[in-house]
């Protein structure tokens, strides 16, 4: 079981730290390339770049009454989630179709009931 882990492309793992400006404050993200990777998938969906992407999660986070402490934690939560949310079948894998036209309430929903 454990060789699909330990023999991965250790390529994955390896971190990286990129820098960005969220509301004229530099910040600095450092996350493994497989994270980076599900971002920058995340992102083109919609026609961003990883920045802009961040920057939207950072604003939409806080605009909900988040607390943001861990933001890099976050940022791995939502690459999960993402990737939960292809396999149940809540979001295409066809990566052509941008998330913002899905209907996130019912996403939600469905997932709720799975969940509950």
């Amino acid at each position: 079981m454990c060789k699909l882990f330990i023999e991965a492309d250790p390529a994955l793992w390896e971190s990286s730290t990129k820098s960005l400006r969220i509301d004229g404050m530099v910040t600095s993200v450092r996350l493994e390339s497989f994270f980076w990777n599900v971002l920058d998938e995340i992102a083109a969906r919609d026609g961003m770049n990883v920045v802009q992407l961040i920057t939207r999660l950072h604003h939409e986070s806080i605009d909900a009454g988040h607390d943001l402490g861990n933001f890099t934690s976050f940022l791995r939560v939502c690459c999960g989630r993402y990737l939960a949310l292809q396999l149940s079948g809540d979001v295409p894998t066809d990566t052509r179709l941008p998330s913002s036209t899905l209907d996130a309430d019912e996403i939600l929903e469905a997932e709720s009931t799975r969940v509950h």
